[in-house]
């Protein structure tokens, strides 16, 4: 053999060498990763690959990949298959196949599912995408119930919440867009908007506050929402949260931007206004006078429910002259024997209709609705019967307490539900002019809110073009123009 021959044998054996050691060194370095053997559900798997006359292995978490797809898609075309000249992407019929950039690369994909795999002489980690992670199937909605309307929920899984929205928006442009948030936990965020109509700007404000979070483990989109809302602090939240596609679907094809997150049952709309909240996602599939009849109903009670208790301390306290005087004479008997103050008394029963209504929601659901009314019409008739609070309390916060539930959207129920006690504080120490003072100084508060840059009021204060769905609604006909905030790319939905 002549000395060109010799080198050039050396070399290749060299090469074979010297890939034997790096695929050691890789195997090493993922069964250390993952914990080997300790680590109960991550599997390893070696197979002899006929049409390459080469082994493989494969690295996979046997707890979420699809064992079916993995044996039909993976495993059995690589073992079965003896045909020559074929390629490693031509065996495998998995969903997907990518070559992973590094090691680091390969981790993160195959702790969401996909299988990693090695082959003898071949320096790549291919990843094949089997993944099958537990969830539940498609239900109702359970705190946005509609009468009228498509029943479908948001689950936890965040491939069947993309397939809800994607099938109310059959549009090419509809995008969604993985940003992976958490240094540790590895999950992703899924922002989706349409993008010929979102603005750009809103889309990369979004994505510039979730690459900014600095922390180990952001798991679902509840603790996103604290991370991204702009004023931790508010009473009032700043993002909608939802777990309707339909609502999301309305919303994005109005320039809104949604975001999703594995694990998490539900989507936060942003920006948000006040008239997210304060609409309901049934208003619309209601022809314009009963929505706007439950709209007016849904006014009354967020006054009632904010009013009513604070109303009853200043007129008996301060404007006792504003009551008949029949009346007056009857709340004067029922009281003889309570020893607290009236604003002492109405606290009392607000606090305890607080905790009847959270143990209804915390208590097993057959017995919860039981337990509520049950506990309201015992604790109300022992309280009245031992003279701690008067019998038109008893009235005067149930009706505030059952007022307070036509208000659908949690985080602005919680912040109604709150504010009562300041209202209720400021009818103690000043009658109705305390009620006038909270009262100016929370609209003040509420018109610096901002959400995404887009202020709390908008388009009522300060104005802007827009279909004009604020308190009431227009016919469906009418509603031409994407709310002008949004700065759409394309400011008319219709003509």
């Amino acid at each position: 053999m002549s000395k060109l021959g010799l080198f050039f044998k050396k070399k290749r054996k060299t090469n074979q060498n010297q890939s034997v050691e790096h695929i050691k060194d890789l195997t090493e370095f993922i069964k250390s990763s993952f914990h080997y053997p300790n680590n109960k559900d991550f599997k390893i798997r070696e197979v002899f690959i006929p049409s390459l006359k080469r082994t493989a292995q494969l690295f996979f978490l046997e707890t979420i990949v699809d064992s079916q797809e993995l044996e039909t898609a993976i495993i059995r075309p690589l073992t079965l298959d003896y045909s020559e000249s074929r390629t490693l992407q031509s065996l495998i019929t998995a969903k997907s196949i990518e070559i992973a950039s590094d090691r680091k690369d390969a981790l993160t994909k195959m702790v969401k599912g996909s299988v990693g795999l090695i082959v003898e002489r071949d320096k790549n980690i291919y990843l094949l995408n089997v993944t099958k992670f537990p969830k539940r199937s498609i239900g109702k909605a359970e705190s946005e119930i509609v009468l009228k309307g498509p029943k479908e929920a948001f689950t936890e899984s965040a491939s069947d919440n993309m397939g809800l929205i994607r099938k109310r928006i059959l549009n090419e442009n509809l995008v969604f867009e993985n940003v992976t948030v958490g240094n540790i936990s590895n999950n992703d965020a899924v922002i989706v908007y349409l993008s010929n109509v979102a603005n750009a700007n809103l889309i990369d404000s979004v994505k510039k506050r979730i690459k900014e979070i600095q922390s180990d483990g952001v798991i679902n989109l509840e603790i996103l929402e604290q991370y991204i809302e702009d004023n931790p602090k508010s009473l009032v939240a700043t993002m909608a949260y939802t777990e309707r596609p339909d609502r999301v679907a309305s919303h994005i094809d109005q320039g809104y931007v949604a975001i999703l997150m594995e694990n998490s049952s539900s989507a936060l709309l942003l920006p948000t206004t006040f008239w997210s909240f304060f609409h309901s996602v049934e208003d619309h599939y209601l022809r314009m006078p009963y929505g706007n009849y439950i709209r007016i109903l849904r006014v009354i009670a967020l006054l009632i429910a904010m009013l009513t208790s604070a109303s009853y301390v200043a007129i008996t306290n301060f404007h006792s002259e504003m009551i008949p005087p029949d009346l007056l004479l009857a709340i004067a008997g029922a009281r003889e024997k309570v020893p607290f103050p009236i604003a002492v008394e109405v606290l009392i029963m607000e606090v305890a209709f607080e905790l009847i209504r959270e143990a209804g929601l915390r208590i097993p659901s057959a017995i919860g609705p039981t337990i509520g009314i049950v506990g309201a019409l015992i604790l109300g008739q022992a309280a009245v019967e031992a003279n701690i609070v008067s019998p038109i309390i008893i009235i005067v916060v149930a009706i505030s307490g059952l007022s307070s539930f036509l208000i659908s959207d949690i985080s602005f129920n919680f912040a109604v539900r709150i504010g009562r006690f300041g209202f209720i504080l400021g009818a103690a120490t000043f009658g109705f002019l305390g009620i006038m003072g909270v009262l100016v100084m929370g609209l003040s508060y509420l018109t610096t809110i901002k959400s995404f840059g887009v202020p709390f009021f908008a388009p009522m204060t300060p104005q802007y073009r827009s279909s004009g769905d604020t308190i009431f609604r227009r016919i469906v006909q009418n509603e031409l123009f994407r709310p002008a905030f949004l700065k759409t790319k394309r400011p008319r939905r219709k003509g």
